[in-house]
């Protein structure tokens, strides 16, 4: 037994009597003290698992009972293979492995890659190992939507005679091609952010009653919560599943929460209203919209954001999915220099309709090897990413320049806004941030990164701490070119820039100064 890596425990008997979903079968694993409960499957063709995945070294003893009784034990050792290094975890704002390794995810998003022909599913998985991208969103049931009208080959359920899906008998072919797919994955490092529930839909999977979705869930816990590579969104757009009350989501929520005992993420994607980030169990906030706001969100919930819908590079007639490759990028470095993690997406015209936000297949764009750039010099940073507060005027030191504070700062916009009620105030303050703001990031005192964006400055400057000293790059995020423009410098840096759009600066500390 390896810890991180799936344990599986294989018995052989008579297909189930009742329900396929739901079976007598449990497993007791107990390492170091720590005891782990977890439901057993069926597989088919009379094959029952029960799955573990060891996240502490030494001896496991396991103990099944129900349809088939044993217990044993194994040694769990550590692994070694460079690949592994447990679940991902929140670390404040940032993301770590379980070994202490940084999480830094560039994901992209193909919603319907299991419900494509075998070739297409394959041509994803290739393009997908060759890509910049370690995280993949994806769903369990398919998407009902333009250039998404296909009938799938396979569903997650078998269909009834009389119409309907029946909850209680997996299609394990379905759910065998789904595991290929999650193990090859896990084998490069990349995690899928698997979409339990959507909108998108003409089969009756967005409107499945509390009899209809307990057993589902029940069976996906027990058969795919043992991966390492797997992470939980509760929804594609939550907020437009019409049929699906709070009460539902409060249900679903708990159950994944309290059946996931290993304590994989979690979140929930929204259109319009986010979900409660503050939930215990929800361990980041996973948001559509502006990548601008990741640091908004960081101190509503001290919790990593995800912005993981910001648009689309692409060319069709949908508002969200005809950016340019330089826009997609230009959001994506929004997101990650303030600390957030940012998913890509891309729909390109195909005379088959096989775009990659839906079916998968190749990628088209200009964005995705500007994204492998970013995500090297991500990479090369010393720690994760936080934002550096803006030097504008924020709503806390308007109240105070009320009380008569700060009155050297006192111009006549700042008089203006004074005037203006609250919420008026708050969003003057925010959209004028956002629009001139240079976006700056960095980790302690180690390095400083500073993206202009729409920008085009000919002249800049850097605020650098006066212990150490530093060495400056010019970055151009399109043409991927880092530029060294300074060493040995620190305090307040005059920058000379390209004057044109997509210019990052990077300080890295080389030295420290004398006491």
């Amino acid at each position: 037994m390896l810890q991180y890596q799936t344990f599986e425990l294989v018995f052989q008997g008579e297909e189930p009597s009742g329900s396929w979903t739901e079976v007598d079968l449990k497993g007791t694993f107990v390492c170091q003290g720590i005891q782990k409960e977890v439901d057993g499957f069926y597989a088919g063709d009379g094959k029952y698992m029960v799955r573990y995945l060891p996240q502490e070294t030494g001896i496991v003893h396991w103990k099944v009972t129900g349809l088939f009784n044993g217990e044993g034990e194994e040694e769990c050792v550590s692994c070694d293979d460079g690949i592994h290094h447990g679940l991902v975890k929140p670390d404040g704002t940032a993301l770590r492995f379980e070994d202490g390794t940084l999480c830094r995810p560039f994901g992209t998003t193909v919603y319907a890659m299991m419900h494509q022909p075998e070739e297409l599913i394959r041509q994803t998985v290739e393009t997908m190992l060759a890509s910049p991208f370690d995280k993949i969103r994806t769903c369990v049931f398919p998407k009902h939507y333009i250039f998404n009208e296909n009938e799938p080959e396979r569903f997650a359920f078998e269909k009834k005679t009389e119409g309907g899906f029946d909850f209680h008998r997996p299609d394990f072919r379905f759910w065998d091609a789904f595991e290929k797919v999650i193990r090859i994955f896990d084998m490069h490092q990349i995690q899928v952010d698997l979409i339990l529930f959507h909108p998108y839909d003409c089969w009756g999977f967005s409107e499945m009653k509390e009899e209809e979705y307990l057993p589902y869930l029940h069976y996906l816990m027990a058969r795919f919560s043992a991966f390492p590579n797997i992470w939980w969104s509760l929804a594609n757009e939550y907020d437009c599943m019409r049929s699906f009350t709070k009460e539902d989501w409060n249900r679903i929520d708990t159950f994944v929460s309290e059946k996931d005992v290993y304590g994989h993420m979690l979140s929930c994607h929204h259109m319009i209203r986010h979900y409660d980030f503050s939930k215990k169990n929800i361990t980041h906030c996973s948001l559509q919209g502006d990548a601008a706001t990741v640091e908004k969100y960081m101190k509503l919930f001290h919790k990593p954001v995800l912005i993981d819908e910001c648009g689309y590079e692409g060319n069709i007639v949908c508002n969200w999915g005809h950016l340019s490759g330089f826009e997609m990028v230009n959001r994506i470095w929004h997101c990650v220099v303030m600390g957030g993690y940012c998913t890509h997406g891309e729909t390109f015209m195909h005379p088959e309709d096989i775009l990659w936000w839906g079916k998968g297949g190749k990628l088209y764009g200009e964005s995705p090897e500007r994204i492998r750039f970013l995500k090297n010099i991500i990479h090369e940073l010393p720690g994760p990413l936080t934002p550096v507060p803006s030097t504008f005027l924020s709503l806390e030191k308007l109240e105070e320049m009320k009380k008569g504070l700060h009155p050297e700062e006192v111009t006549d916009f700042v008089r203006a806004v004074m005037d203006m009620p609250k919420e008026e105030a708050e969003r003057v303050i925010e959209d004028i941030t956002k629009d001139t703001r240079i976006f700056t990031g960095h980790c302690g005192e180690e390095a400083f990164l500073a993206y202009y964006g729409r920008h085009c400055t000919a002249v800049g400057s850097l605020e650098l701490p006066n212990t150490g000293t530093y060495r400056v790059e010019v970055i151009d995020v399109w043409e991927m070119t880092r530029r060294t423009i300074l060493t040995g410098v620190n305090g307040t840096v005059d920058l000379q820039l390209p004057g044109k759009e997509g210019i990052a600066v990077l300080a890295v500390k080389t030295g420290t100064t004398a006491a």
